[in-house]
């Protein structure tokens, strides 16, 4: 499992599709929406939680499909099936591989966009741990689709319109999380419900992405 985490990170470092697709994504998205919203400080303050999460998720989206995709067509997926490691190993080693390479870039370099939309820079602690907490739950839900949606020739569409319901549990508690430090209340309970929908989501997920994967290749 561990070889094949590495494996999947040192062929996505690189490329650098995914880190750098995703941040370049991020980053156009903030810019659009500060030029729509306007030049008022206090309504871009107001919006940024939002904007950073919702970029943040959208971005992670990109590289969904190539999770398992490309192993499918060059038969790796095959063999990996069939060697000693579980599916749900693999599933665990792709997820952690796609957060690693998507997840934690776009959560270490969240306070840039959000410093152009009038974010606090003294929560910026807060931002950065609601998305290391809160990204891992988004690579798991997404590893489960792209293995449920991986015989759909082009099933791009089709996975993010899967994924978005399921993530949407993740994005109301992470757009709480660093709301809460803006208006100076408790950030406890926001930042343990994120935390809580992580540490189930890394508990389920590699079952059913298992159990889509065994559909798949057989």
């Amino acid at each position: 499992m561990l070889a094949l985490f590495r494996r999947d990170c040192e062929l996505a470092l690189k490329s650098g599709s995914n880190s750098g697709l995703a941040l370049a994504f991020l980053l156009l998205l903030v810019v659009i929406t500060a030029i729509a919203i306007g030049p008022d400080p206090e309504q871009l303050q107001i919006l940024a939680p939002a904007v950073i999460w919702v970029g943040v998720l959208l971005s992670s989206l990109l590289s969904l499909e190539k999770i398992f995709r490309q192993d499918h067509e060059d038969g790796i997926l095959e063999a990996l099936m069939t060697s000693p490691l579980p599916p749900e190993g693999i599933a665990v080693a792709k997820a952690c591989a796609h957060w690693v390479t998507t997840g934690l870039p776009l959560a270490v370099i969240a306070p840039v966009p959000a410093f152009l939309l009038n974010y606090s820079a003294s929560s910026s602690l807060w931002l950065v741990l609601s998305l290391v907490v809160g990204t891992p739950a988004l690579s798991f839900v997404g590893t489960f689709n792209a293995a449920l949606t991986l015989r759909v020739r082009r099933g791009g569409l089709l996975l993010s319109i899967l994924v978005l319901p399921m993530c949407v549990p993740t994005l109301i508690f992470g757009v709480q999380a660093i709301q809460v430090p803006v208006a100076t209340q408790s950030y406890d309970v926001a930042i343990v419900y994120l935390t809580g929908l992580t540490l189930v989501s890394a508990a389920t997920m590699p079952f059913a992405t298992a159990a889509a994967l065994r559909a798949s290749v057989e």
